[in-house]
């Protein structure tokens, strides 16, 4: 299949999938390193404010591949006891586009374990995290590009605004975490366009650290994100990534009937990290591989605790 008729086929396929089910939703290969981009439970959650850039999709092999871009920061309040945050993304696949902004607020409840963890770790051992978001998507999927005819539903673009509100929780402990969220409780009932059907995503994503005494400056960090969507077939992403006292990553994964992932990051100057990653997409994907670059920076001691 040549690069006209990738582009022409994944237009038809994403454009009719959203005129019925509106389905865009990105997949965040940079959950590890961002949670909060998904799990707003997360915001304070660091020793240190942080703010995220990633970049998704900046060298795939050809037009209307899926491409996404965020912006995100946050930080606690009230010795930690309170998170805020906000975060701005941007994703575009085939003819549809939607840029959502939303601000979030988190209360944490402290407990007092005892753990076992390594002393180059920054996070609190154990802390019961709520997070609620309040926020705006603007969608757009051009249809009319698709030069059908005779079909209502391919006669006009959609061009709405979706007010949005996102419940989430987090359970943060030395040896593991755990989380569920979903970003639009609302789904399309507030939307603009009567006409738009949107699915809302659920989030459930679980991740063990495994350390060991002996070996104090490294830690093997297994995880999984689980992705349902009503009308979507359920997503699975299986990663392991092997830490080194904060000083540098290496990881790779697999999204179910969807791709293998790598990823290698490296932590500067201590208070930023750069983490890139590769998606190699199977061969029954017409999507193609995909890069992509998560940059975060920590203010103060940053990722630093030496």
């Amino acid at each position: 299949m040549n690069f006209t008729k990738k582009t022409i086929a994944i237009a038809i396929l994403i454009g009719f999938a959203h005129c019925i089910n509106a389905q865009q939703t990105p997949t965040f290969s940079e959950y590890n390193y961002n949670p909060f981009i998904i799990n707003a439970a997360y915001a304070g959650l660091t020793k240190n404010t942080e703010f995220s850039m990633s970049n998704t999709g900046f060298f795939n092999q050809f037009e209307g591949s899926p491409r996404s871009f965020s912006l995100s920061g946050h930080g606690s309040l009230n010795e930690k006891k309170m998170g805020i945050g906000a975060a701005i993304m941007r994703d575009q696949i085939g003819i549809t586009k939607s840029t959502s902004f939303f601000a979030a607020y988190s209360y944490k409840i402290f407990f007092d374990f005892k753990s076992n963890r390594p002393y180059w770790q920054l996070y609190d051992t154990g802390v019961l995290s709520f997070g609620i978001t309040a926020g705006l998507q603007q969608y757009q999927s051009n249809l009319t590009e698709l030069g059908i005819i005779g079909d209502p539903k391919f006669a006009q673009d959609i061009n709405t605004s979706i007010p949005t509100i996102g419940l989430s929780f987090l359970f943060n402990h030395a040896s593991f975490y755990v989380g569920f969220s979903t970003p639009n409780v609302m789904g399309d009932s507030l939307a603009s366009d009567k006409n738009l059907v949107l699915n809302s995503p659920y989030y459930g994503y679980f991740g063990y650290r495994i350390y060991n005494n002996r070996f104090e400056d490294f830690m093997i960090k297994p995880n999984m994100l689980i992705k349902y969507e009503d009308g979507a077939p359920l997503q699975a992403d299986f990663n392991v990534a092997f830490s080194f006292k904060n000083k540098f990553e290496i990881g790779t994964g697999y999204r179910t009937s969807n791709s293998i992932n790598f990823l290698a990051g490296i932590y500067l100057f201590n208070n930023m990290r750069a983490i890139y990653n590769y998606n190699i997409a199977n061969k029954n994907s017409p999507l193609g591989n995909t890069h992509g670059l998560i940059l975060s920076l920590q203010l103060n001691e940053g990722y630093s605790n030496n």
